[in-house]
């Protein structure tokens, strides 16, 4: 829940122009913004198609009486291609659980989403050393049954660095990426490392096994830093 529109626009049009002006960012990099619902349509207008488009949430239902909702058939209408579920900020300040984060994902496919579904433990849950235990479970109630490598992407979001400053350990990333990938029957299925990820340690981020890219926060709100990830990946 940041920006305005003036400057949604100045950020999609500034990391579009890094991308064309660094066109071999796109050898090993897949680009993709989730501007809040409000500047999706102005957005997607900025954009080419070396930069996709997508949204931070969707709806469990239909389109129909659910005021307040945005589906992902709406969101595929507006050229939506990918829609973030299960963020942190989801289950915490809304209080969604892993089964209604299921059946949000089980609608985007639906509609033709690829849906990035966010999992991740407390700093209580690490401190008790239950993280595997709340992100095995996670894993389990929050993905449909049909996940696939092409219609779903797994972002790991250590809740205690997001927002913080502090980053896990690479041995910490490591060990939960590990755990992660063996707990996916779909083996090809995208795994991204969620926390404080910015241009000084994205490189030892992102040379660690099973990370397949960032789900980038802080840094995506300026195109120098966002880009400069993708420039050390």
């Amino acid at each position: 829940m940041n920006g305005t529109l003036s400057g949604c626009l100045d950020l999609a049009r500034d990391i579009v122009r890094g991308v064309q002006e660094n066109p071999q960012l796109l050898e090993q990099n897949e680009f993709l913004v989730c501007p809040p619902y409000p500047y999706l349509v102005p957005v997607k207008a900025e954009l080419t198609q070396a930069v996709a488009l997508g949204a931070q949430d969707c709806a469990m239902k239909d389109n129909g009486a659910h005021t307040g909702d945005v589906s992902a058939e709406m969101l595929k209408d507006i050229s939506c291609s990918y829609v973030i579920l299960g963020h942190s900020e989801r289950r915490h300040d809304h209080q969604e659980q892993d089964g209604y984060i299921a059946a949000k994902a089980a609608q985007a496919h639906r509609a033709g989403l690829k849906t990035i579904i966010c999992v991740g433990e407390t700093e209580e849950q690490r401190e008790q050393g239950i993280q595997e235990e709340v992100v095995g479970e996670q894993i389990r109630d929050s993905l449909p049954s049909h996940v696939t490598a092409e219609n779903t992407v797994i972002a790991y979001e250590p809740v205690w660095a997001i927002g913080t400053g502090k980053t896990a350990t690479p041995e910490d990333i490591a060990t939960m990426h590990s755990f992660i990938r063996g707990q996916l029957e779909d083996k090809e299925i995208r795994i991204l490392y969620g926390g404080s990820m910015k241009p000084g340690n994205a490189a030892e981020i992102l040379a660690i096994p099973n990370v397949n890219g960032g789900l980038i926060g802080g840094a995506s709100l300026k195109a120098d830093d966002f880009l400069g990830i993708a420039k050390v990946s």
